[in-house]
């Protein structure tokens, strides 16, 4: 296996390995640059529904789809269909499912149907962006807790197209979005290093302070999280497929290809509760 970075500590690019045949020493290595670089890109790759769940269950333990929106089919409900034309849009920088307790460790996006330009998807480096703020920002930001809420986004859909039954999350029907608790800055729990937790898709306010201040902060992160020197960005080919480590990273798919069609599969890992520096 082969890597060329994309930046000195943020993305790279994976040659040599067929994801689909891939040796247990590969998906260890696979792994590991995940964990390394953030977001990785394999070019090429022949994965269809059923191999791209395969892959996820080596790679870790897989969720339902989302917590809200079904699977694409009975047969892979692990698969979340990010349709345009059926509103699968992500063209708000976030992170994957944040609104929940445990969101997930990482994602896996397989292009399936591209338009014939534009639908480009960049990420930001949440850690790379918390050690570049300025000391007195960074001991801020260890001190404070964020708000996330899922229902802006996603409690219509919950509603009126699922009933009010969502899917199994954590062992539970999701019936509600009850807004959660995580720390702005996240400790990532296999390497140590903070990362910015905030995200404008799901962020709502922190806690604690008047709302006034808490704009002027998450305005300050998100600025700061976006800046182009955090960020990389991926122009998509069939057989593109992407993982990002959805703890230090943050997300956003352009919507500038007009009326054309375009088709990702999204699987995610199951992962764990966000943990932050604990400063009293």
């Amino acid at each position: 296996m082969k890597l060329d970075p994309l930046g000195p500590r943020f993305g790279a690019e994976v040659f040599g390995v067929d994801l689909d045949r891939a040796t247990d020493a590969e998906i260890a290595d696979v792994r590991a640059a995940l964990v390394e670089h953030k977001v990785l890109f394999l070019r090429d790759q022949q994965l269809d529904e059923d191999g791209q769940v395969r892959l996820g269950r080596r790679l870790g333990e897989l969720t339902a789809s989302h917590p809200v929106v079904g699977g694409v089919d009975d047969a892979h409900p692990e698969i979340y269909a990010l349709d345009s034309a059926d509103n699968g849009f992500a063209d708000v920088w976030h992170t994957d499912v944040t609104f929940m307790r445990r969101p997930p460790l990482g994602s896996i996006l397989r292009a399936v149907t591209l338009p014939p330009s534009g639908g480009d998807t960049s990420w930001a480096d949440s850690q790379l962006a918390y050690e570049s703020l300025s000391a007195p920002v960074r001991d801020l930001a260890d001190r404070l807790t964020a708000v996330h809420d899922g229902n802006r986004e996603f409690g219509y859909y919950l509603a009126q197209r699922r009933g009010g039954q969502g899917s199994v999350w954590d062992g539970e029907v999701v019936t509600r979005l009850d807004p959660v608790e995580h720390p702005v800055v996240r400790v990532h729990p296999e390497t140590g290093r903070k990362g910015l937790f905030v995200n404008p898709g799901f962020t709502s306010h922190v806690v604690g302070v008047s709302e006034a201040e808490s704009r002027g902060i998450l305005d300050l992160l998100y600025a700061h999280l976006t800046k182009p020197e955090h960020i990389v960005r991926h122009r998509w080919r069939p057989g593109d497929v992407a993982m990002w480590d959805n703890r230090s990273t943050i997300h956003y798919a352009n919507r500038d290809y007009g009326t054309a069609h375009r088709v990702m599969h999204r699987i995610t890992l199951r992962g764990d509760a966000p943990v932050g520096p604990g400063i009293g």
